[in-house]
């Protein structure tokens, strides 16, 4: 029987978790808004009350979860703190962390096809999100000359890009795809090669 509570404000937050627990094991494309009716435990019915289809529960999901991602990465970079650099090597952690953590969150959010632009409350969450990572681009170059300054956004975006690499591929741990050292390790050592390049943190060999 459907669980008399879901139909007094808890049944849009019921089949967002559904979501995500299916997401999680059949993947964003592998279930049926049925399917997610009946693991909420109400009928096939009720979900129509609060979404359209299985394409808005999915945004729904990745909206909840940028909330939390922007939240995460926001403490991370805490205000450039205990410096610029530092800041943004533990944004980079963040990333990985919540990968691990809210794993139907994170492909709802990056692997199920869904654009940003899918509602409203989404891209400006989503905004949000390349947002904090802009800001502490712009502030760990801000002291390189402006000719030699690359634009924030896609200083943010390449390292989104490494971080979303790592992630995918020694994180998520698909088959045949390990790899000898921790993901943390593998971004950090990616992120200073990078930062090397740019002249932001100098080589090995410099004081």
């Amino acid at each position: 029987m459907a669980k008399q509570g879901y139909h007094h404000g808890n049944l849009r937050q019921a089949l967002v978790e559904a979501t995500l627990a299916l997401i999680a094991e059949k993947g964003p494309q592998g279930f049926t808004m049925a399917e997610a009716a009946k693991r909420a435990e109400v009928s096939t019915a009720a979900p129509y009350r609060h979404f359209s289809g299985r394409e808005a529960l999915i945004a729904e999901a990745a909206r909840q979860g940028f909330e939390i991602f922007v939240t995460r990465m926001e403490a991370a970079f805490d205000e450039g703190r205990p410096n610029p650099l530092a800041a943004f090597m533990a944004t980079g952690r963040a990333y990985l962390a919540f990968a691990r953590s809210n794993a139907g969150h994170y492909v709802a959010m990056f692997e199920s096809g869904l654009s940003v632009n899918t509602t409203p409350e989404l891209a400006e969450v989503a905004g949000r999100a390349q947002g904090v990572l802009t800001h502490a681009a712009a502030a760990l170059s801000a002291h390189l000359p402006s000719e030699h300054r690359p634009p924030a956004a896609m200083f943010a975006a390449h390292v989104w890009a490494l971080s979303h690499g790592v992630v995918e591929l020694f994180t998520r741990g698909a088959p045949g795809a390990r790899s000898s050292y921790p993901p943390e390790d593998l971004l950090e050592s990616g992120i200073c090669i990078y930062l090397r390049g740019l002249g932001l943190i100098p080589p090995d060999n410099e004081p």
